[in-house]
């Protein structure tokens, strides 16, 4: 294979012939699209890119709906060397301006009609409703693999993804076609997805994890389940449908699973079918692990995995077994990073085995789209290097390494706070509320409330009537008084973000209107 595997284009084609008429996209309404049909598909959109006037570098934006249509779009502009950036539906539309005049795309692609796009029209991009056009703009394109792709190398841009941005202005992190085969091939190893697999993909698909979801499925040849925000926001619905497909393979965060638990959505006879569980980016409780350890720990696999999104996805990865709930006050290691791989910590006046995790390797990518003073700020030279240009990704992770070589989560860089003289990892506060038996989740905030003062604000779920007062008095036989939240509230559900992840943002508002 390693002759078709400079670019991803040349990849997939490859794949898309040996799974010829294997099922590559599996909806959970029955329909279903072919790797021949998605490999012809995505060749006529690529025509059809090149029919508009794109060309290599330029940017698309897809506003997609995970249908086939939006899947060919990623898969055709990987084949004309265009970067694409999955663009959120449901996004509030200032920040789909703010992305869009930060990647200036040449093209927006629309494969679902939806409420915002005359508003979005209104800034002047070049713009197709695919849903209302493809026979029209399709079908007269030719189906065979355009000749451009052999001028894609693995240096260059695959897509942009878009995350946070502490000033408010997102981030487009770049990722290249080497960064995505390396993964590719590690995924592949690393949980031995083949073309008999049938994977999830209920993360967004702007959002990082979809990564793992699209290219480690089918460029290994298996199917792929779309599931859209109805699904995915229902519980029942959605391991309903996941059990209905006979999916092997689950990837999500953390918090998407602990609902399911604790909607009692999901118990150790829901999923049958299920032979792996992989989650990542964020903490996952230690008593709820161990609930979804003891359901699935006999039939089933489950990774703790770890990666930012500027190092494409996943860099590391743990097979949770019965050691890991000896300690149940902390997290499960987030493993070793992948072979080809490696690390430095940055750290000050601490032991040599903890710091700020700076990642280096294949799978770093190029920095921040048209953003520079940011990407110098993250993506830096080797300190340990003076001898040559070494690019290393500074995460803002802060982790301890253990005797095994395996890094463990210690906080955030930016979450550390010094609150009555003691320097606290908010991180720490949430691990030990999550340590209490009817705490499904937790979150901790730090409120700055002048220059020398502030206060530790937390928040609960629980499905068990507890006052805050009782929540405070068992905290405080975990931790010392210094880190006994001010404030605490006992809720029902924790609100959540776009990804599926605990929205701080919200917590915070929360906490300003009570």
């Amino acid at each position: 294979m390693h002759q078709y595997i400079y670019n991803l284009g040349n990849f997939f084609s490859k794949v898309s012939v040996d799974n010829f008429d294997r099922i590559a996209l599996k909806y959970p309404d029955g329909g279903t699209m072919s790797f021949s049909e998605l490999e012809t598909l995505s060749n006529k959109i690529a025509y059809f890119f090149i029919e508009k006037g794109l060309q290599k570098g330029d940017v698309v934006g897809i506003f997609n709906n995970k249908s086939p249509l939006g899947y060919a779009c990623m898969l055709a502009a990987l084949k004309t060397g265009i970067i694409y950036t999955n663009l959120d539906l449901t996004s509030p539309f200032q920040r789909i301006k703010k992305i869009i005049e930060r990647c200036e795309p040449k093209l927006l692609i629309f494969d679902v009609e939806f409420e915002m796009q005359k508003s979005i029209a209104k800034l002047g991009i070049r713009s197709v409703n695919l849903y209302d056009n493809f026979e029209k703009e399709l079908n007269k394109n030719g189906s065979a693999l355009p000749t451009v792709t052999n001028n894609v190398t693995g240096a260059d841009a695959a897509y942009i993804m878009f995350t946070s941005g502490s000033t408010g202005f997102p981030k487009g992190a770049v990722i290249t076609h080497a960064n995505l085969i390396n993964f590719i091939l590690w995924g592949q190893s690393t949980y031995s997805i083949t073309p008999e697999d049938i994977c999830t993909n209920a993360n967004p698909i702007y959002f990082d994890n979809s990564v793992f979801d699209f290219y480690v499925t089918l460029f290994s040849g298996a199917q792929l389940v779309p599931l859209t925000n109805d699904i995915t926001h229902d519980p029942f619905n959605l391991v309903k449908t996941v059990a209905k497909a006979e999916c092997t393979s689950w990837f999500s965060v953390p918090s998407l699973l602990v609902y399911l638990m604790t909607t009692k959505a999901l118990d150790a006879s829901s999923l049958p079918s299920m032979n792996r569980f992989i989650f990542g980016g964020e903490g996952f409780p230690k008593l709820k692990l161990k609930k979804l350890y003891e359901m699935y720990g006999a039939i089933a696999k489950l990774y703790n995995v770890y990666g930012p999104t500027e190092c494409t996805c996943i860099c590391s990865s743990h097979l949770i077994s019965d050691m890991d709930f000896e300690d149940m006050n902390s997290l499960a290691p987030l493993g070793c990073l992948a072979p080809n791989f490696d690390y430095i910590l940055i750290n000050s006046n601490e032991p040599n085995d903890f710091g700020e995790l700076c990642i280096k390797g294949p799978n770093v990518g190029a920095g921040y789209y048209n953003d520079n003073e940011r990407t110098e700020k993250s993506f830096i030279q080797n300190p340990l290097n003076s001898a040559y240009k070494e690019i290393v990704y500074k995460s803002g992770d802060l982790v301890q390494v253990d005797e095994a070589g395996r890094l463990h989560f210690k906080g955030r860089v930016d979450n550390q706070i010094k609150h009555m003289g003691y320097r606290i990892e908010l991180e720490e506060i949430e691990s030990m509320l999550n340590t209490l038996y009817y705490v499904n989740e937790a979150a901790v905030i730090y409120e700055r409330i002048n220059d020398s003062f502030g206060q530790i604000v937390s928040f609960v779920s629980t499905s068990v009537t507890m006052t805050e007062n009782q929540v405070i008095a068992d905290l405080k036989q975990l931790v010392p008084d210094y880190m006994v939240p001010r404030k605490l509230f006992v809720m029902e559900y924790l609100p959540k973000n776009k990804n599926g992840k605990i929205d701080r943002v919200a917590l915070k508002a929360l906490k300003e209107t009570t």
